[in-house]
């Protein structure tokens, strides 16, 4: 495994796998996400074919894998066809997605060929998407053109821009600007599966940056986890016998509702709407298993009241 595979997000990947698990096959009509299998590496697809078959393999790390996937592909589902669902009726001229992973939606989402996209996201995970993005293209070609370097994915956006920051030591604005951010224009900012990793004052520290840049009419959707004693120790379990591949990424910050939208509210951030994904997925059709990421995960969505926070 390369230096730069060993510091990307494992977790990224595994919803990419989620997704690649459900496309086709749950919620049909409201969930689709064709290129995800496509930003896999061979070995990352095995899973997610077994899953998809049915056929569980051999072994308890095997085992232990198929399980880690088809549990993301259920929570998968309704996180992301909330979040598909409120950009396509809140589009604005600039998405920035922050702790972008291996996101697709600038490849799928036809509702943002207006729309220029920034990902944000660590520059060891961005190196990793973007040789994945090269890698899926080239594929796409055939044998005969794989030696071409320069090629990517067709974009269903008008532009993505990957802009590289760790979050916990880098100025958002200060990358943004070098981006070519505008923050005099509306922004949906999306913030997926970004949140329990951070720390509170982590936390704390991105809402400011963002609010600074967010003028009236700007969104916000965020996904984030509430405290629960038994998706807590599920993960410490996983950690300790490191049978998933998400083991080294703990959680470090859980949020209540409430507390969010205090957090939100004092950037002039007002909550419109936020729901557990749970709620999500009974409102799909869709059985559960009852998981606990489905009862503490949630999905909110903000509007700016007075862009009181905006850089003049």
């Amino acid at each position: 495994m390369s230096e730069i595979e060993r510091a990307a997000s494992r977790t990224a990947v595994l919803v990419c796998q989620g997704r690649a698990v459900a496309d086709g096959r749950v919620a049909v009509g409201r969930f689709s996400d064709p290129v995800a299998v496509r930003m896999l590496r061979a070995e990352e697809r095995v899973p997610v074919d077994e899953v998809r078959t049915g056929v569980p393999p051999e072994g308890w790390q095997a085992r232990s894998r198929y399980e880690s996937v088809r549990a993301c592909a259920e929570v998968m589902v309704p996180r992301t066809v909330a979040i598909d669902e409120s950009l396509r009726s809140r589009v604005t001229g600039q998405l920035v997605i922050l702790g972008s992973g291996l996101d697709t939606r600038a490849w799928r989402l036809a509702e943002l060929a207006q729309t220029d996209v920034w990902e944000v996201d660590h520059p060891a995970s961005q190196r990793d998407k973007r040789a994945r993005l090269t890698e899926a293209a080239q594929q796409a070609l055939g044998s005969e053109e794989s030696a071409r370097p320069a090629v990517e994915l067709p974009l269903a956006a008008r532009s993505v821009r990957f802009t590289p920051v760790d979050f916990a030591v880098d100025d958002l604005g200060t990358a943004l600007d070098g981006a070519g951010h505008d923050p005099s224009v509306p922004t949906t900012w999306l913030w997926e599966g970004v949140v329990p990793y951070l720390t509170r004052d982590e936390v704390r520290a991105t809402v400011a940056a963002l609010a600074a840049r967010t003028a009236p009419g700007s969104v916000l959707v965020v996904n984030y986890q509430t405290p629960s004693t038994r998706a807590s120790v599920g993960r410490l379990l996983s950690r300790v016998i490191g049978g998933s591949i998400t083991s080294g990424e703990p959680w470090r910050s859980l949020w209540k509702p409430q507390r969010m939208a205090a957090l939100l509210a004092e950037h002039d951030l007002r909550v419109v709407s936020d729901n557990d994904l749970q709620s999500l997925t009974e409102a799909l059709g869709e059985a559960t298993q009852g998981r606990t990421s489905l009862r503490s995960g949630r999905v909110a969505i903000a509007v700016a009241e007075s862009g009181a926070g905006h850089e003049d």
